[in-house]
């Protein structure tokens, strides 16, 4: 190329490592379809769009009071469409809308008809908390939205108080009715607690029975540098599993969408399926097909690292190219590195020092 490529800080960049080399080759020969230097390729870019939430989850807020990030530095929506129309042909599929909430960004319901007009193909879906979301579902249908995510880690509005910090279980509740009523696929997520949540698996698994939905739960992870992360707290996907086949039948759920890190099984008599998300105790690193874009505009290749790419610079000067921001695309995959070798390295005392509202749920 005979332009000059630049770094994330917006000097002319090094030349190219023959890891990066390799990979930014192999992207150019597979229909410019990202890859990092481990041949996995990435088809799947998780988008947070703030790090403002109403909820103060016991496992996701820092334990020490929590900053927002200046809302200058926030990447606006015309921004956020630029990198979603360069990615869009390079192979991507699918693209996760979170936060943060993302519901409470003002003028969130534009931002997802412009993004489904940017790029038709890909199957975009939501994460939400579901506390803004009653009175939107079939809005947010009729814009093309074909999936939701919504937490919900306790079906006792009592134990959903201590969790998130607001009495808002019956509006969550509420907003799942709707979403269902309004044809979206709906997974619920629980991120699961040994002594919070798991006398409820009883109640989560009626949830899943009577409604068709994907009741999923999530390993507590040691994410964040003021995490609440504490190993007597772990409950294992493996356990979940066991106690639950104390109670139903469960059949392995056929692998739809092989992207996903969910392990899913059918109810035997119910509607909807169970999911195990096992983020420590079963790695999913080697087939790891995804990318964050943080709201503050950078580029994180991988949830255990710190390591990201400051896109924002670039993305608000008139002298950088769209070219030169595809190659800090491939240049951060070109360095994405093996998950769980981080995580088993620094799981006492937390995996990355930013919390996951400001990494994107």
């Amino acid at each position: 190329m005979t332009h000059a490529h630049v770094n994330m800080r917006g000097r002319q960049r090094r030349p190219l490592s023959i890891m990066s080399v390799s990979t930014y080759v192999l992207c150019m020969a597979h229909d410019l379809h990202l890859a990092d230097a481990f041949g996995r390729v990435v088809n799947y870019l998780r988008v947070s769009v703030t790090d403002r939430c109403n909820l103060r989850c016991v496992y996701c807020r820092p334990v020490k009071d929590f900053k927002a990030i200046p809302h200058g530095e926030l990447l606006t929506y015309e921004e956020y469409l630029r990198v979603v129309r360069l990615a869009a042909p390079l192979g991507l599929g699918k693209l996760r809308l979170t936060g943060g909430e993302p519901l409470i960004r003002r003028g969130f319901p534009h931002f997802l008809e412009e993004v489904m007009k940017a790029a038709p193909h890909m199957d975009v879906r939501l994460t939400t908390n579901g506390t803004f979301l009653p009175g939107q579902a079939r809005l947010l249908a009729s814009l093309g939205l074909k999936a939701v995510n919504i937490s919900l880690d306790s079906l006792d509005p009592a134990n959903f108080l201590r969790i998130t910090g607001e009495d808002l279980f019956k509006t969550v509740r509420k907003a799942i009715d709707e979403c269902l009523d309004a044809g979206l696929r709906v997974k619920v997520n629980a991120v699961a607690m040994k002594g919070v949540n798991d006398h409820e698996l009883p109640a989560f698994l009626d949830l899943a029975r009577e409604n068709p939905l994907d009741m999923r739960f999530i390993e507590f992870m040691p994410i964040g540098g003021d995490t609440t992360w504490d190993e007597r707290l772990f409950w294992s996907a493996g356990d979940i599993v066991a106690k639950a086949l104390e109670r139903v039948e469960l059949f392995p759920a056929p692998r739809g969408d092989k992207s996903g890190p969910a392990r899913m099984w059918t109810i035997k008599g119910g509607q909807g399926r169970l999911g195990v998300i096992s983020g420590l105790s079963g790695h999913y690193c080697l087939s790891c097909n995804r990318l964050r874009l943080t709201c503050n505009g950078n580029l994180r290749p991988c949830l255990y690292s710190d390591v990201e790419y400051r896109l924002r610079p670039l993305l608000r000067s008139h002298k950088v190219s769209d070219e030169q921001i595809l190659d800090v695309l491939r240049r951060a995959l070109a360095k994405k590195p093996i998950g769980h070798d981080l995580l088993a390295a620094k799981i006492k005392r937390g995996v990355c020092e930013r919390p996951m509202t400001a990494i994107g749920g």
